[in-house]
């Protein structure tokens, strides 16, 4: 109940640029299926995150609403049938108290990188008047002049008529006040400043400038600045350290929830497999498998980020295919023991094929152990990404992830300590949250461990 009283409270804070995404997707839908060369010119990846922050702003309360209904009416209506193993572990889960604390805090992680675009104060990338802004500490408070025109030029509009000029304009004009929503380009930061005559004068560091004073928004009502404040202080270029923090979770979090899925699915099929069918099949399988796990996995990232350059898509393929191994030896034994049982013999006697009885009988069947090397996996690939961001071979600046944040910071720890300590303090959270998951769901699924 808490999590949809958020959910709706920041749609309801939200809603001009929440409704502004939903636009935009529409009319970007339209002009694709119209005119794609005009999508693609004015397409930038950037909005990608406000479409995927929209719809799940509203779908998520939906959903946990419809949740909410149903286990309501489990209560209300109790049933005599018996449990099904699911229902049982996820019973033994829910009285792991420990767990389900860790659970939140990665539902709101989550929850964060999601809605980065809508929950942070700043962009994570603009140097905002760094003469004034730059390493100042957690709760700061900058006073910021606020101009009648944007300080960088303005997407301009296509000229002409027709329906793929309206389509295109009303998109531009969109992505226009999606990209300036936290007013980066329309403020200007100082020190302190005082009116003479029809001139403002004020102070950025060391230097003193002017400004005309028709050319400030509230120079009518004599409304000329507003307070900003920096909860988590700002870097030596004056960005926002929690803007950062936060739009640096959708990538750290990303990448473990991407290189867990990949390589769990990969160790998978290469355990079935090789287990099932043995012979030479499981003796190349398992010697390829063995070279690898005694190869230093570290120093395999390291040759090949250094042969083929380092970005994201490589990080996550690089660490997916360096980190299968252990889950097939462990799916391994557990196909040697489970394909000599009953049900497993009795399915090759009716004639089922070997895909059939894989997939059908011996995966699900392997489930419990999968599941929790994923959970404690995330934990270690999350470390794994942000050590490499810290050496500088990982996610590259400016694209915020809690690696090179970190790395950043380095340099200046005992002057401007919190750099370095807040992206710190999000990994240390995430990875103890997702080990305690992984000690959750195992006491849960072991039959020896339920009370």
């Amino acid at each position: 109940m808490i999590a949809i009283v958020f959910f709706l409270l920041v749609l309801l804070a939200k809603a001009e640029l929440v409704l502004t995404s939903f636009r935009s997707l529409f009319t970007a839908t339209a002009l694709f299926v119209s005119a794609p060369e005009a999508f693609m010119e004015i397409f930038t990846p950037e909005i990608i995150e406000f479409w995927a922050g929209a719809i799940y702003l509203v779908a998520l309360p939906v959903i946990l609403a419809l949740l909410a209904r149903k286990s309501f009416r489990e209560k209300r209506a109790p049933t005599h049938n018996e449990l099904s193993l699911g229902k049982i572990s996820l019973r033994a889960f829910m009285r792991h108290t420990i767990a389900l604390y860790a659970s939140a805090v990665i539902f709101v992680l989550y929850s964060a990188a999601f809605l980065a675009p809508f929950i942070a104060p700043f962009s994570p990338y603009d140097q905002q008047d760094f003469l004034v802004t730059a390493c100042q500490p957690p709760l700061t408070r900058l006073e910021a002049l606020v101009l009648n025109q944007p300080k960088n030029l303005i997407i301009p509009l296509q000229r002409g008529t027709g329906t793929t000029i309206d389509l295109a304009n009303s998109l531009i004009s969109d992505f226009q006040i999606l990209k300036t929503r936290n007013e980066p380009n329309t403020i200007r930061f100082v020190n302190e400043y005082h009116l003479e005559g029809n001139k403002v004068i004020y102070r950025q560091g060391i230097r003193t400038k002017s400004i005309a004073l028709e050319e400030l928004a509230g120079a009518k009502d004599h409304n000329l600045a507003v307070t900003r404040t920096f909860i988590l202080g700002t870097d030596q270029y004056g960005r926002d350290i929690l803007s950062r923090v936060i739009y640096g979770s959708k990538i750290s979090l990303s990448i473990g929830f991407l290189v867990v899925l990949i390589s769990v699915t990969l160790g998978t099929l290469i355990g079935v497999t090789s287990g099932y069918f043995g012979g030479w099949i499981d003796a190349v399988m398992m010697r390829i498998v063995d070279v690898l796990i005694a190869f230093p996995a570290l120093f395999l990232i390291l040759i090949i980020i250094a042969t083929f350059g380092n970005s994201i898509y490589l990080i996550v393929i690089t660490l997916s295919f360096t980190g299968w191994m252990g889950v097939a030896r462990i799916v391994r034994s557990q196909v040697l023991s489970l394909k000599e049982q009953e049900f497993i013999l009795a399915a090759k006697s009716l004639g089922l094929s070997s895909m059939r009885i894989i997939f059908r009988h011996l995966a699900p069947n392997t489930l419990t152990p999968v599941i929790i090397a994923a959970t404690l996996r995330i934990g270690s690939i999350i470390l794994t990404e942000a050590g490499l961001s810290f050496l500088g071979l990982g996610v590259q600046p400016p694209t915020p992830s809690w690696g090179n944040i970190i790395n950043e910071g380095r340099d200046s720890l005992l002057n401007y300590w919190w750099i370095s300590t807040f992206p710190g303090i999000a990994i240390l959270t995430t990875v103890v949250c997702f080990n305690l998951i992984g000690d959750g769901v195992r006491d849960a699924l072991d039959p020896r461990m339920r009370g």
